[in-house]
């Protein structure tokens, strides 16, 4: 396939799938997979951690105001009510931290299953029935804001998010918003707070993993050096914008069904891409 369609259609791939609860990863490997992608390939190792980019600073793109709102109240908050330890900043920082110890902690055994089509298919398939049982149990929200979370909320949601990070196509956004849930938050606020989650958690994952693509001397699963001819930084310039683009569309709009209809067609087609994948992975369509 031509390099700039490929790009074009990883791009779309990454950034209609970054913020739902249906993981990026696996789409993005089963993508690979269908695609034929070199996955030893340095270029395209480095490709899929910088349209990553681009799909964080949508998110920042889109929140700027409400970020502007949260540095302006802070420490105690909208209404006064808040402090050092219980402001939304505050909170979101807390659960990256708690997430982030673990996966570092945990980054060998990450590594393993980075690329492994079936552990993408299991996480799909049990991530999809958790998320449609959490979704019918919790119905009755205490918490309706994301500025009304508490500090144990935060902690629960940061210790559940580990669990994406250590089985890819378990999603991001699916362990923070059943979590959330869980915790006794709606589905808006939930959502939004895993919206809020996503920026460090994605800007210190991609960060790290571009540290690990581009510089040797850190870690033998290095590529470089690595040669780019401007054909390649057109190839990347076109994922990392269609990326954006589309990461930015997919937010708002996702925001206003989950205010109408909830979590349920994500939970089915989870359910439904897993054993999908099973069946191709059982009669060898695809390889793991």
């Amino acid at each position: 396939m031509n390099d700039y369609l490929l790009s074009a259609l990883l791009g779309v791939i990454e950034g209609l799938t970054e913020f739902v609860p249906v993981s990026s990863t696996a789409h993005l490997r089963i993508a690979e997979a269908l695609l034929g992608v070199d996955l030893q390939s340095g270029f395209w190792k480095m490709y899929s951690i910088v349209i990553q980019l681009g799909a964080i600073l949508a998110l920042t793109a889109y929140f700027w105001r409400r970020i502007l709102d949260f540095l302006r109240t802070f420490p105690k908050g909208e209404g006064g009510d808040r402090d050092f330890l219980t402001h939304p900043l505050s909170l979101v920082m807390i659960a990256f931290v708690v997430t982030a110890i673990p996966a570092f902690l945990l980054t060998k055994l990450i590594g393993k299953n980075l690329e492994n089509l079936l552990v993408m298919a299991w996480a799909l398939f049990i991530g999809g029935i958790v998320m449609r049982v959490v979704d019918l149990l919790f119905v009755r929200p205490r918490i309706e804001r994301m500025e009304e979370m508490s500090l144990p909320s935060a902690i629960w949601i940061g210790a559940v998010q580990t669990l994406s990070a250590i089985f890819p196509g378990t999603s991001r956004s699916m362990c923070t918003i059943a979590a959330g849930q869980v915790a006794g938050m709606s589905r808006e606020a939930a959502l939004e707070f895993s919206f809020f989650l996503s920026i460090p958690t994605m800007f210190a994952a991609t960060g790290y993993d571009l540290l690990k693509t581009l510089k040797p001397h850190h870690t033998t699963e290095a590529i470089a050096p690595l040669t780019m001819t401007p054909h390649l930084w057109l190839v990347l310039a076109l994922g990392f914008a269609i990326a954006f683009c589309a990461a930015l569309a997919v937010v708002a709009w996702f925001l206003r069904w989950v205010r109408r209809h909830g979590f349920a067609p994500f939970a089915i087609y989870r359910i439904v891409l897993g054993a999908a994948l099973f069946i191709a992975l059982s009669r060898g369509l695809i390889g793991r």
